[in-house]
């Protein structure tokens, strides 16, 4: 009997263990399989009780278990409510976030259900932060001036007293001159600090919103604010450079703790108040991307904490101080965790990614290659196993990537006017193709491998020979940036899509270099070019929100396919050729019957714009990368014609 009791539960908890780790399957949209990735990162916050470890960001706020550091929650949001900032409140059970929706939102710490969203802003908020006593909100950011009924082009820049039990506002505070970028409580909640791109902080009377001075010193935007455990100090980082320690009664300057390279982006005292941390760099450039310790008291440099590959937005103690997290989105997307009194690296929390725009599966269909062009890294996700791998494949942006279908090397198009050959499986670097002069934006290959197409901001598409990486012409016409290029099933024609200098699709011949003809009619630029898998059909989505089919032979325009007012970005066949995807700037995936014009289906998920959707291999997949960091599977079998 205890044997059978114990299989029993076994056969219960291992299923629901598993699907635990799973978090690639937590809160999907309908229809979709998996999402990879867990979006950018915004900011980081340790529970009270320091059970949890919450990591904001486009997607939502993933919760770590702050023992193991395994993902244990995860709060989504929508395509409106990005989180930009979070804070737990003082009794651990609330969570608040502040959303590029222009709301502020309140959600049950434990169970992530949502308790109140609160409107009055008409502009992101920047930052947020709970009163000592847990019963006052407030938030910094801006505002757009009304006159009447109306809005005007006149921004205030604000930050704003909620209160938590009835979201209604107590109190507005005016005065600063630019984005409010922080906002901090005094342990005692009488005073509240607020930090600007002003290059100021200012200090208000929490009770009746009466300013009470104005800090300068710093000579560029104050980016964090925050007060010592005890309430005598205030810390502020500014993208100067400095840290600077002030009194927190009259503001007056105590000291400066300088070291980082360039700007700081954050900073805190640690719970005892004898350690500050600030988090310095600035994105996508050499700075220190480190973060740096001083003692309290003295202003002395204790330690210096680098691994980071980007500059470190975000810094946060936990609870009994013993763990210091440090969060660097941008090209680094991790949260780093550190001894703070030896600066021992601990573990390294991976997974988030920023903006994708550029996406492509590999030939066999196990591997899906992401890159973006805020970032010099291709992210490899292996979809069965679910490992990550990156590839350090640019000295700056990654522009585009495509797989060669016959030998499964990886072509990535570049901002140094290159394109990068590699074995993605053992990431050997195989080669470079030089001879565009500008960003290499877009790319294809034929279906036989034999050929790449490649198209940039110099106005040109270039094809080259895939084995020797020989150029085989030049095509010159486009009179802006070639957005596009897709090839011919048999290999024969290519088409490309231009910018604002011209808005057309242009169809060249592959063996001579010749241009055969232009297919007007999109008013705003071509952004992805595709031909039907029978050669027959092309189609073009552009920023004009539509997607034209043509008849690929005769340049014949056939239907136009609606998207209302959003961007048209990518498009992609089906296998059999009897539905098409096209991905949305307003973050949708739309299907469509290309024999008939008819919308089939809009898919709903992703936070940010859609750069990318294609198929894979095998048809049963349908992938589309997004702004928000994520790539989602949808399962293609569901979308077939009859279903």
């Amino acid at each position: 009997m205890r044997i059978t009791v114990i299989f029993l539960l076994l056969a219960v908890l291992f299923p629901l263990n598993t699907l635990a780790q799973d978090y690639t399957q937590w809160h999907l949209p309908e229809g979709a399989t998996a999402r990879l990735g867990k979006g950018t990162i915004n900011d980081i916050a340790y529970s009270p009780d320091g059970t949890r470890l919450a990591v904001a960001g486009s997607v939502g706020i993933w919760y770590y278990d702050a023992d193991t550091y395994k993902e244990v929650n995860l709060i989504v949001g929508d395509a409106t409510a990005r989180m930009t900032s979070i804070a737990f409140s003082p009794d651990g059970r609330r969570l608040v976030g502040g959303c590029t929706d222009r709301t502020v939102r309140l959600w049950d710490a434990k169970s992530g259900t949502l308790q109140r969203t609160i409107k009055g802003q008409a502009d992101s908020v920047y930052c947020v932060a709970f009163s000592p006593d847990g019963k006052t909100l407030a938030n910094g950011g801006a505002s757009v001036g009304r006159r009447g009924n109306s809005l005007v082009h006149r921004r205030e820049y604000l930050a704003r007293l909620w209160n938590v039990k009835n979201g209604k506002l107590l109190r507005t505070l005016k005065g600063h001159t630019k984005y409010v970028n922080s906002v901090a409580f005094s342990p005692d909640g009488k005073t509240l600090a607020s930090a600007s791109a002003d290059k100021t902080i200012r200090l208000w009377e929490v009770r009746r919103g009466k300013h009470k001075h104005t800090v300068g010193g710093h000579t560029d935007s104050v980016a964090s604010v925050t007060f010592s455990p005890d309430g005598e100090t205030i810390a502020s980082a500014s993208y100067d450079g400095l840290v600077r320690l002030l009194d927190a009664k009259n503001g007056n300057l105590q000291r400066g703790l300088g070291g980082h390279a360039n700007g700081v982006n954050d900073v805190t005292f640690s719970p005892d108040g004898k350690t500050i941390a600030g988090g310095g760099g600035i994105p996508y450039t050499s700075g220190d991307n480190t973060v740096r310790l001083w003692d309290a008291a003295t202003g002395a440099h204790l330690l210096t904490l680098s691994g980071h590959a980007d500059a470190v937005r975000c810094v946060a103690f936990s609870p009994d101080g013993g763990t210091l997290a440090s969060a660097a989105p941008y090209g680094d997307n991790t949260v780093r965790l550190w001894n703070p009194v030896t600066g021992e690296h601990r573990r390294t929390l991976t997974g988030h990614s920023t903006s994708i725009f550029c996406m492509a599966f590999s030939p066999d269909g196990g591997t899906i290659a992401t890159g973006s062009f805020l970032g010099n890294t291709v992210q490899l996700w292996e979809l069965a196993t679910g490992a990550q791998h990156r590839l350090s494949a640019s000295t700056n942006w990654v522009d585009s990537v495509a797989f060669n279908p016959a030998t499964s090397a990886l072509a990535v198009g570049c901002s140094d006017f290159t394109i990068q050959l590699w074995t993605a499986s053992t990431e050997e670097h195989r080669g470079t193709l030089a001879g565009h002069t500008d960003r290499v934006i877009c790319m294809a290959f034929s279906a036989d491998g034999g050929m790449l197409a490649s198209g940039g901001h110099d106005h040109t598409v270039r094809l080259w020979d895939a084995a020797s990486g020989q150029p085989r012409h030049t095509l010159i016409g486009h009179a802006g940036n070639v957005k596009c290029v897709a090839i011919s099933p048999d290999g024969r024609t290519v088409a490309s899509g231009g910018d604002y200098g011209d808005k057309t699709v242009r169809l060249w011949d592959t063996l001579t270099g010749e241009h055969r003809r232009t297919l007007g009619g999109h008013k705003l630029p071509v952004n992805s070019v595709g031909f039907s898998p029978d050669g027959i059909t092309l189609a073009s989505g552009s920023d004009d929100g539509t997607v034209r089919l043509w008849d690929a032979s005769t340049g014949e325009h056939r239907r136009t396919l609606t998207e209302n007012w959003a961007y048209v970005t990518s498009i992609a066949f089906s296998l059999d050729g009897t539905l098409l995807a096209s991905g949305s700037y307003d973050g949708t995936v739309r299907l469509w019957n290309p024999a008939t014009g008819d919308h089939q289906r809009t898919l709903t998920g992703h936070t940010g714009a859609v750069e990318k959707v294609e198929f894979s291999p095998d048809g049963k997949l349908l992938a589309s990368g997004s702004r928000d960091g994520t790539v989602l599977l949808w399962d293609a079998s569901r979308f077939a014609a009859g279903n």
